[in-house]
């Protein structure tokens, strides 16, 4: 779906709209700055990404833990979000050190802040969730445990849909550079791991069920990330290493603006009828093939052997009608 440049919201959004948990989701976290796929694959492999990380990750959870904490899974969402706060940057901050060889970092300012503002929008809507859970854990008025229910069953759908979205394009860094969503997501699943493998903390789990929990999500993410990066240099030529601005140009851009000017208008008329007039009808005045406007065997006035000029005899006036 083509969306406008240059805004933030990809998708019309009015108050009945707003209403509507996954709409509104939509139109926020996957903003009209963010660039389209390239092709439905790629686009497949973004989803594949994001579904096989979160049933990895809630599937394995949820059976360490003997159940399904809403708030004990918010908690963690806020923990984990608060740790790409801190491990995005770090990690574009890396690719900008690369890029510099090729490219300036001036040329990335702007899609990069916007994807710090879309970052930033969804620790706020996670640590929201967070504050309204506990205002219903603690309340003991029924109206308000009813309307702030209301309101957190909305933000918990947004905040799902939402996250579903922003993992798809990580925060819209595809506007940065198209290969650098499936790195970022690469990063972020075996940083996340790190600290259970260096303890060698296996929740309680055995061997197995410990090697699946904590290598699970790193290791399906990191295929399918490798896959999609693979496919977009070898269809493409997008190279990770290669400066944004310094990449081939991608198919379905917008078109180029039609010429204007003179030399462009087209001709005026039926190009196929004759330029002004019947080429073969007869001149404007008299016919070709009559003659000549005259008599052309008339003998010439006055005599053409007398002098010119002669004098004439004098003549006494006669009357016409005789007498």
């Amino acid at each position: 779906m083509a969306r406008t440049r240059g805004g933030w919201i990809g998708v019309p959004l009015g108050v009945r709209h707003a209403l509507k948990a996954h709409r509104a989701a939509r139109a926020v976290f996957h903003p009209a700055w963010i660039p389209d796929s390239l092709d439905p694959t790629i686009e497949r492999l973004k989803r594949f990404r994001v579904v096989a990380g979160a049933v990895t990750s809630l599937g394995v959870y949820t059976y360490v833990e003997g159940g399904f904490a809403i708030m004990e899974l918010l908690e963690n969402a806020l923990t984990a979000a608060m740790v790409l706060l801190l491990l995005t940057p770090l990690t574009v901050g890396v690719m900008l050190l690369v890029w510099r060889r090729t490219g300036t970092v001036g040329q990335l300012r702007v899609p990069l802040l916007n994807s710090l503002k879309l970052l930033l929008l969804f620790i706020g809507c996670v640590a929201a969730l967070v504050v309204l859970g506990q205002v219903i854990a603690g309340s003991n008025s029924q109206l308000v445990v009813l309307g702030v229910g209301l309101v957190f069953i909305w933000g918990l759908w947004f905040t799902g849909i939402g996250a579903v979205r922003v993992c798809g394009n990580f925060f819209g860094t595809a506007a940065v550079h198209r290969s650098l969503p499936a790195l970022l997501a690469t990063v972020t699943s075996w940083l996340t791991a790190l600290p259970d493998l260096i303890t060698g903390d296996l929740h309680g789990l055995g061997l197995t069920l410990g090697i699946v929990f904590i290598l699970g999500a790193p290791v399906t993410v990191t295929a399918i990330a490798l896959a999609e990066t693979r496919r977009l240099k070898r269809r493409y030529g997008i190279r990770l290493r290669t400066h944004p601005a310094n990449l081939p140009p991608v198919p379905g851009g917008p078109p180029p603006a039609p010429p204007t000017g003179l030399p462009h208008v087209p001709p005026q008329g039926n190009p196929y009828g004759p330029p002004h007039g019947h080429p073969y009808g007869p001149p404007q005045g008299h016919s070709p093939y009559g003659p000549p406007r005259g008599n052309p065997y008339a003998p010439p006035q006055g005599n053409p052997y007398g002098p010119p000029h002669a004098p004439r005899p004098p003549h006494p006036p006669q009357n016409p009608y005789g007498g």
